[in-house]
């Protein structure tokens, strides 16, 4: 397992045990029967809820990710043509020079899970995470509206 997989595992865990504790705290507040305790119990309750959705809703975008990433390098379509410096990370300024042919891609071709994730994986090259991720979400939706 990768280091930011096992980082995630262990943020996942963690997330599990707070939800936990927090959780058995909020029924004792509400088990009082004060009017605010009750209130901080409800809120206790509801606030874990919603952290372990966005937590399940980023685990589901990895994995998904992942698998369109994969599927893409056993087609043999996985390289962008940008050139990395030796650490593995793009060469910023390549993969700005780059971008244009992968618009031109999408807009070819804009119900093509394929293009979209090379889209999103030159937005992550150049820099910018919040386009790659909406780029990835799309060939997602895609990939999944074909199956």
């Amino acid at each position: 397992m990768s280091g930011a997989k096992t980082g995630a595992v262990v943020m996942a865990a963690l997330l599990v045990l707070y939800v936990a504790l927090v959780g058995w705290r909020a029924v004792q507040f509400v088990l009082t029967g004060e009017p605010v305790a009750v209130a901080m119990g409800v809120a206790l309750i509801v606030l874990p809820i919603v952290a372990v959705w966005a937590i399940w809703r980023e685990f589901a975008f990895g994995i998904r990710s992942q698998r369109l990433v994969e599927r893409l390098e056993s087609e043999g379509a996985l390289d962008l043509g940008i050139p990395v410096r030796p650490s593995g990370r793009p060469e910023r300024a390549e993969a700005d020079a780059a971008f244009p042919e992968f618009r031109a891609a999408v807009e070819a071709e804009p119900d093509s899970w394929r293009a979209w994730l090379r889209l999103g994986l030159a937005y992550d090259a150049a820099g910018d995470r919040r386009r790659a991720r909406r780029a990835v979400r799309r060939a997602i939706e895609l990939e999944r509206a074909r199956d």
